[in-house]
């Protein structure tokens, strides 16, 4: 299975050093942190579509050409039967569940707000597929 936000996270870094970019140029023309930005590039993170529209409006590229190249690269992936998911097990915090969907797994609970990771973090929450 291949997961979108790390084939999108690829593009959008490929396009950043192909114009020879840092991540701190693109963070602050697209008005999102850079520890976020680089979250999204390592495909750590999903994107919303106001960020991808930010991300690449910073890097001058239409969003359609960065949705064309992912959708070729997972195209490819899937031809080649491939799973691109291999490499992101390999990562602490994801395992497999029983539907071969990759989930993060907190490193700690919050037991009085329910939330996971630090207080406020909602978007840790939100990334998470419930297995």
């Amino acid at each position: 299975m291949v997961l979108l936000r790390q084939l999108l996270g690829d593009v959008l870094r490929r396009l950043r050093i192909r114009q020879g970019r840092t991540l701190r140029e693109v963070s602050a023309t697209a008005r999102v942190s850079l520890g976020y930005l680089s979250e999204v590039e390592r495909g750590r993170k999903e994107a919303s579509s106001e960020l991808l529209a930010a991300i690449c409006a910073a890097l001058d590229t239409p969003l359609s050409q960065v949705f064309r190249e992912v959708s070729d690269n997972f195209a490819l992936a899937e031809l080649q039967n491939e799973p691109v998911l291999s490499a992101a097990l390999r990562e602490p915090g994801l395992r497999v569940a029983a539907d071969r969907v990759p989930v993060e797994v907190p490193e700690a609970a919050d037991p009085v707000n329910g939330a996971f990771g630090e207080v406020g973090s909602v978007g840790d929450v939100t990334d998470m597929v419930p297995v």
